[in-house]
């Protein structure tokens, strides 16, 4: 193997932040806690923090808190769901 395509390997490994954000918006389209979030994504606590604060702020997921297990949990919104629709899109216009 030469160096072109080891370069080339282990760029396809990283994700870019609109990878990461979809990652985020269909891991949550049922109520979701941060730990599943961070695992599921791959994320580490404070990457995933930046990024729920993100989306937040964006409409693209609402955060709620479970009663009774004194918990946050976050749930993809409509605009959440356009969203990753239109990125689905595009990503089959890349292949």
């Amino acid at each position: 193997m030469n160096m072109r395509e080891t370069n080339k390997k282990r760029s396809n490994k990283h994700r870019g932040s609109l990878d990461i954000i979809a990652d985020i918006l269909e891991a949550s389209k049922g109520k979701t806690k941060k730990t599943y979030l961070m695992y599921r994504c791959n994320l580490s606590f404070k990457q995933l923090e930046n990024y729920l604060s993100l989306l937040l702020k964006r409409g693209l997921i609402i955060g709620m808190e479970d009663n009774s297990n004194n918990t946050s949990l976050f749930k993809i919104t409509e605009k959440g769901e356009r969203f990753l629709e239109t990125y689905k899109g595009l990503q089959g216009l890349m292949k």
